[in-house]
């Protein structure tokens, strides 16, 4: 009796130390430059991460204002993950110098430049200047707009999270195991939706939705911009609402921080219908995960090319 209360007084006193080894466990403290590389950690690293995301979902992720609060995130982090392909070229690296933080500086153990991961589409052959605008010589950023490169992205997050935290790997591993059945199973409705309207013509803004057009078979034939970052002009517009007529283009995607003057003038030119899509998590308040980001996209596209037949 005596050898069966000390058996039992070991194990309830080996289990209490357990749980407070787990809940004393130190999270990785993950930083990403987006929303989007936000979302895909948070799927893969469950509770035992913590992660934030510098730029907003409704910013432009070209153009964000360095501001003192990201050195302090920056300064803390244990992995910072980034979109890559100079998407960032204009804000981030000063940040990540100043941070002072040995662990998130390019090349280090705890940066993550999440594009090795991605198929990448429009890579440049010949020679990039600036009289071609905002071009990225490297191709183009807006990769995690297809849910391909999002599970490719979350493998390679879940890769380096079990490097960096090696008692946690099987975790992470199983965590990936579980985002890639649900995006497998999401992926199927989301092409079912999408069927009905391929090889449609649409136009965007700028060009972000490279990726995603390409996935879901729809033709991007021109942008608002007369090249990457550049403002249009009236010259470019009207040229543009010539192809659009020519072409029988019924749909301009905008995203949300750019201005709808000269889309609203295209599409009353045109009798096309200006939509504001989301290129980001966090664009709109609801959308508040990767799923949710093609969820809401889809529905208003699908609405969208109904609604112009």
């Amino acid at each position: 009796m005596h050898r069966l209360l000390i058996a039992r007084t070991t194990a309830v006193v080996a289990f209490a130390l357990a749980c407070c080894v787990f809940a004393g466990a130190k999270k990785l403290n993950v930083v990403t430059s987006t929303t989007d590389m936000a979302a895909l950690a948070q799927e893969v690293g469950g509770d035992h991460i913590t992660v934030e995301a510098i730029a907003k979902g409704y910013q432009d992720p070209h153009f964000v204002e360095a501001k003192p609060s990201f050195l302090l995130k920056l300064r803390q982090a244990d992995l910072l993950i980034t979109v890559g392909l100079q998407l960032e070229i204009g804000w981030l690296p000063p940040l990540i110098t100043q941070s002072g933080n040995p662990r998130v500086q390019v090349g280090a153990g705890g940066y993550l430049d999440a594009s090795q991961f991605a198929e990448i589409l429009e890579i440049p052959t010949g020679p990039v200047t600036r009289a071609m605008g905002d071009v990225h010589p490297l191709g183009n950023p807006h990769y995690w707009l297809d849910p391909d490169n999002g599970r490719r992205v979350a493998k390679g997050i879940a890769q380096k999270l079990g490097e960096l935290d090696p008692p946690s790997s099987a975790y992470f591993q199983q965590r990936f195991q579980d985002f890639d059945k649900r995006l497998s199973a999401a992926e199927q409705k989301w092409d079912s939706e999408m069927a009905p309207f391929r090889g449609r013509k649409i136009v965007t803004y700028h060009n972000s939705a490279t990726n995603f057009s390409k996935h879901f078979h729809l033709d991007v034939i021109g942008f608002v911009e007369p090249r990457p970052g550049i403002p249009p002009t009236p010259s470019h517009t009207i040229e543009l609402v010539g192809l659009m007529k020519r072409e029988n283009c019924k749909l301009v995607l905008v995203e949300p921080y750019f201005d709808l003057k000269t889309p609203n003038s295209v599409g009353s030119s045109t009798g096309a219908k200006v939509v504001v899509y989301l290129p980001s998590v966090g664009g709109e308040k609801q959308v508040t995960n990767y799923f949710e980001l093609f969820d809401y996209d889809i529905a208003l596209l699908t609405k969208a090319f109904q609604s112009v037949q």
